[in-house]
C-alpha cells in the first residue's frame, strides 16, 4: 500500500512537472528554470536566459521520469526488469521536442516572453 501511495504522488508531481501539464508552466517549471538559472549564472550573468531554457529542459525531464516510475509503482506491478536506459529516452527526447516547440514559439512571438526575462537582454 506504501508503495502505490508514494507511486501516486510520484506521478501526481510528475505530471505537474512534465510537458503533459503545459497549463502549469507558470507556477512550476518557469519558476524552478528561473531558479536554476539564478543559481548558475553567477559563472556569466548572459547565460542567464540560456540557463532558464537549459532548467525548463531539466524540469520537463525530471516530470517525464516522474511519471514512468511513479505509475510503475502506483499499478503495482512487481515487473522486475525495468528498462532504465530506454526510460531515460523516453523522456529525454521527449522533453527535448517540447522544450524545442515552446522556444520556437517564443522566438516567433507567438507566445509571449514572460515579463521577468524581458528586462534580461
Amino acid at each position: 500500500m506504501l508503495k502505490k501511495l508514494k507511486g501516486g504522488f510520484l506521478l501526481f508531481i510528475g505530471y505537474m512537472l512534465s510537458p503533459l501539464s503545459w497549463w502549469n508552466d507558470l507556477f512550476f517549471n518557469l519558476p524552478i528554470a528561473y531558479g536554476f538559472a539564478y543559481l548558475f549564472s553567477w559563472m556569466n550573468s548572459d547565460l542567464f536566459v540560456p540557463l532558464t531554457i537549459v532548467g525548463y529542459w531539466i524540469s520537463n525531464i525530471l516530470g517525464i521520469l516522474m511519471m514512468q516510475f511513479g505509475l510503475a509503482d502506483a499499478i503495482g506491478q512487481d515487473k522486475p526488469e525495468r528498462n532504465l536506459k530506454k526510460e531515460l529516452l523516453v523522456g529525454f527526447a521527449s522533453s527535448t521536442v517540447y522544450t524545442i516547440a515552446i522556444v520556437g514559439l517564443m522566438q516567433f512571438h507567438i507566445l509571449e516572453t514572460p515579463a521577468f526575462l524581458l528586462g534580461l537582454n
